[in-house]
């Protein structure tokens, strides 16, 4: 694909307007971003060609693909100069990635990833060329390009893998066109220095301070011996909510009253400086004011926030740079007053924030309506600036500058007063996954943040641009795809209500002034009328088009990281759907977490990684001959049984493959045969029966027979077999498989969840809890956050606390009408038993008909209450 001979015109955008995910804006914009043919921010109409250059047609004749699930736990960390060269609000280490593409491909194979981000899939694409990267990882690799482990097992080939990365945000698909894009670093610091030097000439002013020593003005003599004031320059300034006092109605500034600087911590209770009273941050009303923006030109309301601190440096200070701080003077506040009635001269966005899930605080909280207002006047002034001359710059290179900076210069960064306190690093700490602007918010020194960004921004790789090609558009419509045409699938999609990625991701578009259209997000959102079911229902869109586009026989990995049981059971049912066929579940730990799993409690630190693929022509042809048949079931099985992982030595300990257990080869089985319209013809027991007799059993798990032999042989040198964990099917087997966990080892939430979703296959009707809510009504927590099986004597008060959640949730299902789909079992138990202590048998027997007729038959209890129920006067 030679370079020149594309071009983005709006001939092109008219044609694909109509897409999916098509992005919002003016068509001068979205080709002013685009970089054809390598990379558009809208669809890209030279996929097929980019497929053809590098692809490999598919041809089930000559196929000799195969490759076993990529079965071991991953453990990557972020201290990557490539991943921190920009940040996000979520993001997979490439060297992760690049084990997965690794095993599964071969140099010059196409992998594809419909939920890109900042492309991290294309940069390890293109790392599996560099050798130094591959060893990093572990690996040996010889002369010839042959990858080895450390086992002297051939893993694969080094060479590139290229990658198509797709992305229905503008702004992610910008960081992921730079990230795959080679640049002169020589020529960018050059360029953006002297970016830098002509912001600096214009704006310096607004970032200089007197320096003070106990509040009284420093001076120091020039060559001509003038006494002159000591100017320090402004590193941030911190600025503190106000808020009003109840009892007098005087106001309370947040920093001076409720921090408390001897002990280094924020008081839970404090005085009103004016009337003496004992207040708490709650029921304190917070300050408001009425000011006139010269931007919208129009009086607006906000929330009072006033500087109450100023960190500053002297770059000459007994012969070196040294930091100071000091509460604003007249001088200060005169400076901020000046600054906030003028106009910046240069263009920068106001866009109203639209209504979203995660734009409420900032509007409730502190009067953020528009985009200029997460920004000082004095920090937008110099961003506008900075754009300004950037947009001048024929360097592409400083925008990814400018969107890495960004982050850092709005006033959503918090003071940390730990690391204040304590003078540790990371006196800033910058909010994301959410919109939030905290009680003692930092603006910080664009320029200063814009010089370290300079070296920060920067990483060596070998990197093309005619290794990757990127677009914009929703995963839900590949239709200029062509269908068996992708070797690999990595995808990181978004989870449930995890993140907002659209309304996140809304100022930083404003700058490119290309937007999300957010119509095909998949995400849970209330505002965007999206509950669960409409999030299954776009993730299986999604998945049917991978599907339809990866080759048979292929492989995708997914990456899970949401704490709620209904989103994963979402995504696997959404996975089924579309064909794949589960093999494996595993974990990624990297390490260091988000935002949210860092000050979350109910976070999960380690990712799940789902591992399925698509079954091959051969046995699709196969099962359609023998479709309806228990031979169907059986060609499905053996072909399944070749594809699931095999047991793992690790530290002395031979691993169990829970997918190897006959009830989750019953509940795969049974998938593939409902997603293709087919009736299953047998039934739980027969299966069971049938497995035992074809398929050798060993520790609970089923293997084709040369397997069993390759197992056996690890046995007799392995110190110890892992006992299979309990499966979660309901409520009573999840609490029956927290106290196998919990009983030596009490552990926090962070370290039960990835075990939890790994052991759940929840039964179709049941209505399950969710862990934290079974975890509180059954366990108990220690000082440090550990669940741990309650002692006899608390466990009355927790069973009394269990019961009354059981019995709201039974009020509602004497709500409804006609049949309980989904329920939780537990509380159907709670409420009949309460029922018949009240001799209301009429409840019991109107309830025990809308059950499913099979769990009246195998849940005893139940059975009991409703049998004895109808003879005393209940209607059968």
């Amino acid at each position: 694909m030679n370079k020149r001979e594309y071009k983005l015109i709006k001939e092109l955008l008219d044609e694909m307007r109509d897409i999916e995910g098509f992005p919002l804006g003016k068509d001068e914009d979205i080709i002013a971003l685009s970089d054809p043919p390598y990379y558009t921010a809208c669809p890209n109409p030279w996929i097929k060609d980019f497929i053809k250059e590098h692809g490999e047609p598919y041809n089930e004749e000559t196929d000799d693909y195969h490759r076993e699930p990529f079965a071991f736990d991953v453990t990557e960390g972020r201290n990557d100069p490539i991943y921190n060269a920009h940040p996000y609000h979520t993001k997979v280490p490439y060297k992760a990635i690049m084990r997965y593409i690794l095993h599964y491909t071969e140099p010059g194979d196409i992998v594809f990833d419909g939920f890109c981000g900042t492309g991290m899939t294309g940069v390890a694409g293109q790392m599996c060329d560099d050798r130094r990267a591959i060893e990093n990882l572990g690996y040996n690799v010889n002369p010839s390009g042959t990858i080895i482990d450390k086992n002297n097992k051939v893993i694969s080939k080094a060479g590139i893998r290229y990658a198509i990365l797709n992305e229905l945000s503008p702004i992610a698909s910008l960081i992921t066109y730079h990230y795959n894009t080679p640049f002169d670093m020589k020529e960018f610091e050059k360029d953006a220095k002297c970016i830098l030097a002509k912001v600096e000439k214009e704006c310096s002013w607004m970032y200089e301070t007197r320096h003070t020593i106990e509040g009284k003005p420093q001076y120091e003599q020039d060559i001509h011996g003038n006494r002159i004031p000591v100017v320090g320059r402004i590193n941030f300034t911190v600025w503190s909510d106000v808020f009003v006092c109840p009892n007098c109605g005087g106001e309370v500034i947040f920093w001076n009253t409720a921090v408390d600087k001897i002990k280094k911590e924020v008081k839970n209770e404090f005085n009103c400086p004016q009337c003496n009273a004992s207040v708490t941050k709650r029921n304190l009303d917070r300050a408001m004011e009425t000011v006139y923006d010269n931007i919208l030109e129009e009086t607006i309301k906000r929330a009072k926030q006033v500087p109450v601190l100023i960190n500053y440096s002297l770059e000459k200070h007994i012969g070196k740079k040294k930091r100071f701080e000091k509460a604003p003077d007249e001088e200060d506040l005169a400076l901020i007053d000046k600054i906030d009635k003028r106009k910046p001269p240069y263009w920068f966005p106001s866009n109203a924030i639209p209504k979203g899930y995660n734009t409420d605080q900032p509007k409730i909280s502190h009067g953020v309506y528009n985009v200029h207002h997460f920004y000082t006047k004095r920090n937008l002034w110099v961003l506008a600036a900075l754009w300004n001359y950037i947009k001048e710059n024929k360097n592409r290179r400083c925008q990814f500058w400018f969107s890495s900076s960004l982050t850092w210069c709005g006033r959503e960064n918090r003071l940390h007063l730990g690391n204040y306190f304590g003078r540790g690093g990371g006196v800033i700490t910058s909010l994301r996954g959410t919109w939030y602007i905290a009680s003692l918010s930092v603006e910080t020194n664009v320029l200063e943040r814009f010089r370290l960004r300079v070296k920060s921004s920067q990483y060596s790789g070998k990197f093309q641009p005619y290794n990757t090609i990127k677009e914009v558009r929703s995963s839900t419509a590949l239709s200029s795809y062509p269908a068996e045409s992708i070797d690999y699938i990595f995808v990181d999609p978004p989870f449930g209500c995890n993140l907002m990625y659209s309304e996140l991701n809304f100022v930083w578009e404003s700058w490119l002034r290309v937007f999300t259209d957010n119509g095909p997000e998949a995400i849970i959102n209330k505002i965007q009328r999206k509950d669960l079911r409409e999030y299954q229902y776009l993730m299986e869109l999604c998945f049917h088009e991978f599907y339809r586009i990866l080759k048979p026989g292929r492989w995708m990995t997914i990456e899970f990281h949401n704490s709620q049981n209904s989103v994963w059971m979402a995504i696997q049912e959404a996975l089924q759907r579309a064909g794949f066929v589960v093999a494996d579940v595993g974990t990624l730990d990297k390490k260091r977490g988000s935002f949210k799993q860092v000050t979350s409690t109910t976070a999960v630190k380690q990712d799940l990684i789902i591992t399925a693929y698509k079954p091959n022509g051969g046995l699709e042809k196969r099962f359609k001959l023998a479709a309806g048949t228990e031979g169907g079931v059986w060609e499905f099985v053996k072909e399944h049984l070749e594809r699931l992982p095999k047991p793992i030595e690790k530290d002395g300990s031979l691993e169990v493959i829970a997918e190897r257990q006959n009830f989750l080869l019953f509940d795969r089985m049974v998938a593939f045969h409902v997603q293709r319209g087919v009736i299953v013809p047998i039934s739980a027991g027969d299966f069971y029966l049938g497995l035992r007799q074809r398929f050798p059993e060993r520790d609970g798990m089923y293997f084709l027979p040369e397997q069993a032999v390759e197992y056996d042989r690890k046995r007799l040198t392995a110190k110890k077999v892992e006992q299979l964990s309990l499966t979660v099917h309901d409520e009573k087997s999840a609490l029956q498989w927290l106290k196998q966990e919990l009983n030596e080892n009490p552990q926090t939430f962070q370290d039960i969840q990835p075990k939890f979703l790994q052991n759940l296959h929840k039964d179709k009707y049941e209505k399950l809890p969710e862990l934290l809510e079974v975890l509180e009504q059954n366990f108990l927590k220690d000082e440090k956050g550990r669940w741990y099986i309650p002692d006899p004597g608390k466990q009355s008060d927790l069973e009394k606390l269990r019961e009354r959640t059981l019995l709201r949730e039974f009020e509602k299902y004497k709500e409804g009408k006609g049949r309980l789909r989904e329920f939780r079992t537990e509380a159907v138990r709670a409420g009949f038993k309460k029922c018949w202590s009240e001799r209301d048998y009429k409840t019991i027997t109107v309830i025990a008909e809308r059950l499913p007729p099979v769990i009246l038959q195998e849940d005893s209890t139940l059975l009991m209450y409703y049998d004895n129920a109808t003879t005393r006067g209940g209607d059968a």
